[in-house]
């Protein structure tokens, strides 16, 4: 079997395979392992192929897709996430979870009304003030911690 640079390595497959589902909520036998499914998945995002692309050596196309939309929608990848980078926050000598967040804020010309307006300053005029907010990489602050998602 071809090996590729997004495949998982043993040691991550030992860390990522007691995360995913055990088995299917439909009751089928699978027919792929399914390790080779994930394998397929991180060749998909790593090389940003469409899914119908899925060399010929993984899984069927069909399969991989069906597993990727499944897990996302169950909140798969969101739990993995969330177990996973805590761990990976601590091995590195960090506090597990994010210490800050960040607002960031950014005036731009507009010709349409009925946004948040206001003089700014630094500008010397009337703008439209567009905010985002970001957050040091870390759960979401309103998740309900690290709950297996129905599988």
């Amino acid at each position: 079997m071809k090996r590729y640079t997004s495949d998982l390595k043993d040691k991550e497959w030992e860390i990522l395979e007691p995360l995913l589902p055990r088995s299917d909520p439909r009751g089928a036998q699978p027919k792929h392992p399914k390790r080779e499914v994930v394998n397929a998945i991180l060749y998909v995002l790593d090389n940003g192929i469409k899914w119908r692309n899925v060399p010929a050596h993984f899984p069927p196309w069909q399969t991989v897709y069906d597993h990727f939309r499944r897990w996302n929608q169950r909140g798969m990848w969101q739990y993995v996430l969330e177990v996973l980078q805590p761990r990976e926050r601590q091995k590195q000598g960090r506090n597990p979870g994010p210490s800050y967040g960040i607002i960031d804020a950014q005036s731009v010309k507009t010709v349409y009304g009925g946004a948040q307006r206001g003089y700014d300053g630094g500008k010397k005029c009337q703008r439209t003030k567009k905010t985002r907010g970001r957050r040091r990489a870390g759960p979401s602050a309103g998740s309900a911690g690290h709950q297996r998602p129905n599988t």
